[in-house]
């Protein structure tokens, strides 16, 4: 029977329990969320663990900065078996230190380069693909479903590009929500909030229907190349995007 380690579910609380597996040197099978639903060959296995603040300036301090952040990617990402991939990345880490990212004869190094970019990426297509609507009390709202739980960064990227508005993000697919007051953002579940929006204002429609009219009037019919646009915009992001997602 396979024993599967089982987790707060938050970042910090993953990375407790790698390394207290590692310091007691466990056997690892696998490491799910609290929420992990086992087959009938599998051992859950609960322990409770003080978490250690520090550990986050631990990671930063020993293998950089830019391996930190990588491995967050990782926990953002929907990769099936993303915490087992980074207890083996931090096994390894632990050796190397600082050079880990220069091993790329280790899969588990190669597979957290290729999913942290791939979140990267995500975030960075969402920056210029969400599309911010004005309601009736002035409020900025936006929806997305992205593949990846990307809603922090994006959070943080419109806490400085639009510092001075009132904002709420949803992710659609996750049911969370961010709401930002000017001064910070605090991200939430939908039972935790309760989100009643008022409809849109007749100018907010106005504008849209003039985005859409730019839209259409820019683009030349001769060289429309609808594969090389879905190349640079994928169509399941067309949903949430004013001037596409009538073409669906």
């Amino acid at each position: 029977m396979n024993h599967v380690y089982v987790y707060d579910g938050d970042y910090l609380s993953l990375l407790n329990t790698i390394f207290y597996l590692l310091k007691t040197n466990q056997k690892v099978e696998n490491i799910k969320p609290e929420n992990y639903s086992p087959t009938l060959f599998e051992n859950i296995i609960h322990f409770n663990i003080p978490k250690q603040d520090h550990l986050l300036d631990q990671i930063i301090q020993s293998f950089g900065i830019s391996v930190a952040r990588a491995m967050y990617y990782v926990f953002l990402s929907e990769e099936e078996k993303k915490e087992l991939l980074l207890y083996y990345f931090v096994y390894y880490a632990l050796k190397y230190r600082k050079k880990i990212m220069y091993q790329r004869n280790l899969k588990c190094v190669r597979e957290v380069l290729r999913i942290s970019n791939y979140v990267l990426h995500e975030s960075h297509k969402l920056k210029g693909f969400l599309r911010f609507q004005e309601l009736q009390n002035h409020l900025l709202y936006a929806e997305m479903s992205p593949t990846n739980d990307i809603l922090f960064l994006l959070s943080c990227h419109f806490s400085k590009r639009l510092k001075n508005e009132f904002w709420i993000i949803k992710d659609v697919k996750r049911k969370i929500i961010s709401i930002y007051d000017k001064k910070k953002f605090v991200i939430l579940s939908e039972r935790e909030f309760k989100l009643s929006l008022e409809k849109e204002n007749d100018q907010e429609k106005m504008i849209e229907d003039l985005w859409k009219t730019f839209y259409n009037t820019i683009g030349i019919q001769e060289r429309k190349n609808d594969r090389c646009r879905m190349n640079f915009m994928p169509k399941k992001y067309w949903k949430y995007i004013t001037e596409v997602r009538d073409e669906l």
